[in-house]
C-alpha cells in the first residue's frame, strides 16, 4: 500500500518530544567533563550508574514508553533489567561525548560497517546526506571526520538544538571547532547545497517531528509511525545521495558504526520527485526497523513514538 503523506496542522502545535526535552545544563557538562578526564573513563563510569538508577525510578513516563518500544523490539515483554540497560546506555553515550570531543579515540573500539561505500563517495568528489535518528551515539558518528582525514562531515539541525550543541561543545572542549548548519533559517538550504558541491557529508535526523509538517505513515515494529517528509524531500531537491547513519553502543567501550545506502537523487527528474522520496522514507524506515531489532538498547526516543498524530489530514 502506498503510503500516504499528512499535515499536522493546528491541531498538533508542538510534538510530543519537544514537551519532554532531555534533561542537562551546560555547569553540569563542564563539571562532568573535569570529573571524566580526570579521572578517567572506568572511574568516570561509576555515578553514571546512580543517574541511571535515579531516571529508571523517578520517569514514569519515559519508563511508560520505554516498555512499550522494548516490547516492539524484543519480541517479547520486557524486564526491568531491558529497561535499565537502554537507560544506561543512553547515559553511557552522553558521557563518552566528553572522550570523543577531546579527540580521545583511542580509549575505544570503533568498529565501522559500510565505510567503503561512504570513502568511494568522497572519492568521486560529491557531497551526500549521512540521515540517523535518534539512536545510539551522534558524536561516535560526528567524531568520524575529525578520525579520518579528508572526510568533512557537517551537522544540520534546528537552530535551538544547535544552539544547545554549541554550548555543550563549549562546555566539554572549549577549543573544538563546530561544523553545524542552523535549519529553520532563509539561507539554510544554501549553505547545505555549498557544503554539498564542495563534496562534505551533511548528517540530518530524519525520525522526529516538529508537530507543523508533512508526515509520512509507515510500519515501524510493526506498528504504525509517522516520519517527517521533510529531510528526504530536501535531498531530493538538492539531487544527491542519502546514506543511513547510526552510531550504536555496544557495551564497555565498544562502538559499531553503519552506514547503508538509501537513495540516490542525482537523476531523479522532478516529475517522479514523490515517488522517490516515499519509496526512499520506506526505505529509511525499514533500515531503521532493523537495528532497532539488532540494537534494541541504543533507541533513545523516551516519548510516545508511535502516537497517532491528531488531526492529520491525508494527502
Amino acid at each position: 500500500m502506498t503510503p500516504k503523506a499528512a499535515n499536522l496542522g493546528d491541531a498538533r502545535p508542538k510534538a510530543d518530544w519537544i514537551r519532554h526535552r532531555e534533561r542537562g545544563s551546560t555547569a553540569l557538562l563542564r563539571i562532568m567533563a573535569f570529573v571524566s578526564l580526570h579521572l578517567g573513563r572506568t572511574a568516570s563510569r561509576i555515578p553514571l550508574y546512580g543517574i541511571a538508577i535515579y531516571f529508571f525510578l523517578f520517569a514514569p513516563s519515559a519508563r511508560r514508553h520505554s516498555r512499550r518500544y522494548l516490547r516492539l523490539a524484543l519480541g517479547r515483554r520486557p524486564g526491568a533489567r531491558d529497561r535499565f540497560r537502554q537507560v544506561l546506555s543512553f547515559a553511557t553515550t552522553i558521557h563518552d561525548r566528553v572522550y570523543l570531543m577531546n579527540e580521545q579515540f583511542a580509549i575505544f573500539n570503533i568498529t565501522l560497517q559500510g565505510e567503503n561505500l561512504l570513502l568511494a563517495h568522497r572519492d568521486s568528489g560529491r557531497g551526500a546526506l549521512l540521515m540517523g535518528a535518534h539512536m545510539g551515539s551522534f558524536e561516535v558518528m560526528h567524531s568520524l571526520g575529525r578520525r579520518r582525514g579528508g572526510l568533512e562531515v557537517a551537522m544540520a539541525m534546528y537552530e535551538e538544538n544547535a544552539r544547545k550543541i554549541n554550548a555543550t561543545l563549549a562546555a566539554i572542549n572549549p577549543h573544538l571547532k563546530s561544523d553545524i548548519v542552523s535549519l529553520g533559517r532563509i539561507d539554510a538550504m544554501l549553505n547545505i547545497a555549498e557544503r554539498l558541491r564542495q563534496g562534505a557529508f551533511v548528517g540530518v535526523l530524519g525520525d522526529r517531528t516538529l508537530g507543523r509538517e508533512p508526515v509520512q505513515a509507515v510500519t515501524l515494529l510493526g506498528e504504525r509511525a509517522y516520519l517527517p517528509t521533510g529531510p528526504m524531500r530536501a535531498a531530493a531537491i538538492l539531487r544527491c545521495p542519502v546514506f543511513f547513519m547510526a552510531g550504536l553502543y555496544r557495551g564497555r567501550n565498544n562502538y559499531h558504526v553503519v552506514f547503508e545506502p538509501v537513495a540516490d537523487f542525482s537523476s531523479t527528474p522532478a516529475a517522479a520527485r514523490n515517488i522517490a522520496v516515499h519509496a526512499a522514507i520506506e526505505r529509511y524506515a525499514a533500515v531503521l526497523d532493523q537495528y532497532c531489532r539488532s540494537d534494541p538498547h541504543n533507541w533513545f526516543n523516551f516519548y510516545d513514538f508511535w502516537r497517532t498524530p491528531v488531526g492529520v489530514l491525508r494527502a
